[in-house]
Order: structure tokens, then sequence, then C-alpha cells
């Protein structure tokens, strides 16, 4: 499994679509749950066994909102699976950082 999704029902069924697989949440709980798994951290023996993660996570914004410590955290330690974050079916949220604008921050470029 290369690619995994976590968003809401709507975002999973588009993903599904085309072969992606993914859990479909609506609160914080059911959130960390998912992600908890797709990484291995609910189960620490199996943290290390990276050939079974995807190598690439998709949150929905709404979603890494939620699990925002958790995704840093993650991100911190560089290990599979990577985390792209996505707009959700209502658009960017409004006042949210792009990915593009953090990079562009990063590297003290400004718009």
């Amino acid at each position: 499994m290369d690619y995994y999704v976590i968003g809401d029902r709507e975002i999973l069924q588009g993903f599904s679509m085309v072969g992606i697989a993914g859990a479909a949440v609506s609160n914080r709980e059911e959130a960390l749950a998912a992600f908890k798994r797709i990484t291995g951290c609910d189960n620490p023996s199996t943290s290390n066994a990276s050939d079974s993660r995807p190598k690439i996570l998709i949150l929905t914004e709404t979603v890494a909102d939620l699990l925002e410590e958790e995704v840093v955290a993650w991100q911190m330690e560089a290990a599979y699976p990577l985390i792209v974050e996505i707009p959700g079916l209502q658009g960017h949220i409004e006042g949210r950082r792009t990915l593009s604008d953090a990079i562009q921050g990063a590297i003290g470029i400004q718009a």
C-alpha cells in the first residue's frame, strides 16, 4: 500500500474510486485512532515495520488541524509515511499556511 487517506466520508469515497484506501473520520478521537493505526504508534512492536506502512499519508486540512501535535511530532521523526495535507471539500481553510507558504518562509522569500 503506497497511499492512505484520512478525511471525511466524501473525500474517502473520491480516493477509493482510484484505489486508495483510507479511514473516514468525523472527530479527533476517530482521527487519532486512524493515525496511530497507520503510523504504528498504537503498537510499539510494529512501529519499525515501515514495509507494511503506506509511503504517503494524505490528511485533509481539517484532520491535520485535529492532529496538529501528533503530525508535527511525526514529521520531526522523518519517518514513513510522509504526510501530505490537502484541502477538504469546503476548500482551503482561510488563514491557514500552505506548504508553499511554509517553504517560502523557511528560505526567506516573502510574497
